[in-house]
């Protein structure tokens, strides 16, 4: 059956699909920005220094930069199915939430569980932060490779018809769990505490899990309905070989796709990290505001991947978009950093950017590369992605430190210390 008939063979339930995953990976970016918005708290509580924040912040991608998980991950999916595989790193989300929000209850820092092992090594860091460290670590080694599953799941659900708005919707939906997680933790934070904030992140991903059980049970009887094996190993004679990934890079435009991912990511997720900090130190927005701020990027980027999915479905111009995006990121960093413009101005360029590229780089990936070896591309194009993103996040946290020796966590406290982030 050609990839046109498999799609409409399936009708409507390719749609409930479609919810299903743009549901679990909004838990999963809900989880993840839930705490990105929080860092003006995690210092006054904590004493944390800007290069503590981008540690705890950059443990989630230590799986998949140095253990790459994200390309092992693409492996184990083509290896060993959709469903063993997801639900295996879907899990691993739930746990790295529930982790996360323990190191900061008052159970952990009462002398809790682990308590006692956290504050016996690396002393220079307090115990809460080594355990949400930890509880990123866990949330990392599974976030990415459920990312390169849902991808995969789209692709086996939409190939061959209206692929580019499936994308677009999961990636929009996405953006919309960040915006959400970006803007409702200050508040929950604010009204709650910050473990609360951690605690709902949490709630919010174990609610993914239980969906993704559901999509197993919905993909299973579509095999059996389809006399399909889809999930089953592969044959002896498709088993990955080392050399599958290397065949990945003498495919140009695969090369110049991963290549516009690392950089790309390498600079819109530090940036969303650190761009309440910004609005707050330079332009003296409130916590509250600057996270409502900051989150008009992914709401921006939910309505614009939709409609620019919808729009290469129709005119394709993938690599027009591509390279528009990229320009628009440049020119928006630069009048940050050397201008006083007004953020009404540059946030919303800047997310215009934000959607331009993934709308046009995800599903262009399924186009220029075999089904088969799908997980594998995804997962390489993750690892790249993460092992830049964790870089310049580090770097970014560290120049901040640097140029501004007189900022102190005292300082922060007390209302005087105010950064300059031009550097």
């Amino acid at each position: 059956m050609n990839d046109q008939a498999s799609v409409e063979g399936r009708g409507g339930m390719r749609w409930v699909v479609l919810a299903l995953m743009a549901l679990i990976i909004f838990a999963n970016y809900y989880l993840y920005d839930c705490f990105s918005t929080l860092k003006g708290t995690l210092q006054t509580e904590f004493g944390a220094t800007s290069t503590q924040w981008g540690l705890v912040r950059n443990f989630y991608n230590v799986p998949n930069t140095f253990l790459f998980m994200a390309l092992l991950g693409g492996i184990f999916l083509d290896r060993y199915g959709i469903r063993r595989t997801g639900l295996v790193f879907t899990a691993l989300c739930a746990l790295g939430g529930v982790v996360t929000a323990y190191g900061v209850s008052d159970t952990f820092r009462a002398g809790g569980f682990g308590y006692q092992f956290m504050g016996s090594f690396l002393t220079a860091h307090s115990p809460e932060l080594k355990m949400m460290m930890l509880g990123r670590l866990l949330f990392g080694l599974g976030a990415e490779t459920q990312i390169v599953m849902l991808s995969k799941v789209l692709a086996k659900w939409f190939m061959g018809k209206e692929l580019g708005l499936a994308f677009g919707l999961k990636i929009g939906i996405a953006r919309v769990g960040s915006a959400l997680g970006m803007s409702l933790s200050p508040r929950i934070a604010e009204q709650m505490g910050f473990n609360s904030a951690l605690w709902v992140g949490a709630l919010v991903m174990m609610s993914g899990l239980v969906l993704f059980i559901v999509y197993m049970s919905i993909d299973h009887r579509d095999e059996q309905a389809r006399g399909a094996s889809d999930d089953a190993k592969l044959a002896p004679d498709e088993a990955f070989r080392i050399r599958d990934v290397l065949g990945l890079f003498a495919n140009r435009s695969y090369l110049f796709v991963i290549l516009l991912c690392a950089t790309f990511y390498a600079v819109v997720f530090p940036f969303q990290d650190y761009l309440a900090d910004l609005l707050n130190h330079k332009y003296g927005f409130s916590p509250v505001k600057a996270g409502d701020f900051t989150s008009l990027i992914p709401w921006g980027a939910a309505i614009f991947t939709i409609l620019f999915g919808a729009f290469i479905d129709a005119r394709g111009k993938r690599a027009t978009l591509m390279i528009g995006g990229a320009i628009l990121l440049v020119g928006t960093h630069t009048l940050f950093a050397l201008t006083t413009l007004s953020p009404w101005i540059l946030v919303p360029l800047f997310g215009i950017g934000f959607s331009l590229v993934p709308a046009a780089m995800w599903p262009a990936v399924a186009l220029i590369v075999d089904e088969k070896r799908l997980g594998t591309a995804y997962g390489l194009m993750n690892w790249m992605q993460n092992l830049w993103w964790w870089a310049m996040a580090l770097i970014a946290g560290w120049v901040l430190d640097r140029s501004n020796p007189d900022v102190t966590a005292e300082a922060l406290r007390a209302g005087t210390g105010v950064y300059d982030y031009t550097a």
